[in-house]
């Protein structure tokens, strides 16, 4: 797993896309604000460069040539490479964005979006991810969810019954953010707002995704999880674990 640590630096950025057009439109719209990009037109060369350097966040289209985007998400996160990841897709249906957020992506846009919505999402990662840099070199306390779960945000670790759990981003920050406020029940909308930093009713399949798959890493029997739940009509809460 990468991991990036140089607040200072200038962000690096790789654009996975097909269209050459588009491809060389995203690249030179995201160094004008003054990040640095590369590009690969393929899945296959998107896994070569990301097996070769270390990048701050992937804009991966799903229909590519070849191995697609849902395949590319896959490899990373079975290999522990946790980059953020924003998914790229034109299709009119929700089954492959479900998809992409099911196996790891932190996010999506649907094609047509403007240029300026892109660019409002990679800030809005950054944000985060300097924000979880802040609180790594802040040295915060370690919070435990009774004894089987402990989170430790300047570390970015979660052990489950003393085992290490690998999490993404947006899974980590979730966590951590229903742990600092245990009992309280949080609408999707308030979560988009205070994990994703935005806010937008079409992408509520985002935190539902995000919420399946923690309780897939961190509940005993995820089918009737006991510290994620979902309050019906409302959102969910994080309950303190039985003494």
């Amino acid at each position: 797993m990468i991991s990036h640590t140089a607040m200072n630096r200038q962000r690096e950025i790789l654009v996975v896309e097909d269209e050459p057009d588009l491809r060389q439109l995203l690249k030179r719209r995201l160094e004008t604000e003054g990040w640095i990009a590369r590009a690969a037109g393929s899945g296959e060369a998107a896994l070569h460069m990301l097996s070769t350097q270390a990048f701050d966040l992937v804009l991966l289209d799903i229909m590519l040539p070849g191995i697609d985007g849902i395949e590319v998400c896959r490899r990373l996160r079975a290999v522990g490479d946790f980059t953020p990841v924003i998914m790229l897709t034109a299709r009119s249906t929700e089954v492959d964005r479900v998809l992409g957020l099911e196996i790891g992506a932190d996010d999506y846009l649907t094609k047509p979006f403007s240029l300026r919505e892109l660019v409002a999402r990679v800030k809005a990662m950054f944000r985060r991810l300097d924000n979880l840099e802040l609180a790594s070199s802040a040295r915060e306390r370690v919070i435990s969810l009774g004894d089987r779960i402990s989170i430790d945000p300047s570390a970015r670790e979660v052990r489950v019954e003393g085992r290490v759990v690998a999490l993404t981003h947006k899974e980590f920050e979730l966590l951590v953010h229903f742990a600092r406020h245990p009992e309280r029940v949080f609408t999707r909308e308030q979560l988009l707002d205070a994990v994703w930093g935005y806010t937008h009713e079409a992408y509520e399949h985002a935190v539902n995704c995000h919420i399946n798959r923690l309780r897939a890493k961190i509940e005993r029997d995820p089918g009737s999880p006991e510290l994620i739940s979902t309050v019906w009509g409302v959102g969910y809460k994080l309950s303190r674990p039985a003494e």
